[in-house]
């Protein structure tokens, strides 16, 4: 059992309608059994886009390697930069199988 991360450029689409919402960058954490089976991931992500987005899970990620996966999200917002707007990101956390 082991934790890959992944860093990458990918894609956020709606989940039911396949539409795509933005590019985005993330860095995905993903729990691997003894064996190398995908138990669960989870990360953080970026929107390249400027929009609010509703969390919820009805969102599909493409990552940089091509596959996808059903996924949630949480905003969280970086205040760290005084007299800049505010940076979102989003807490992701994986619902289903990256194919």
């Amino acid at each position: 059992m082991g934790i890959h991360t992944t860093l990458g450029k990918g894609k956020l689409y709606e989940a039911h309608s396949q539409k795509l919402i933005s590019k985005v960058s993330y860095k995905i954490h993903e729990e691997l059994t003894i064996e190398g089976n995908l138990e669960k991931w989870w990360g953080e992500l970026t929107l390249t886009d400027n929009l609010r987005i509703p969390d919820g899970d009805r969102y599909v990620i493409q990552l940089e390697d091509r596959r996808k996966g059903r996924c949630s999200l949480r905003r969280r917002v970086n205040k760290a930069v005084i007299l800049m707007p505010s940076r979102y990101f989003f807490v992701i956390q994986g619902t289903g199988q990256l194919e």
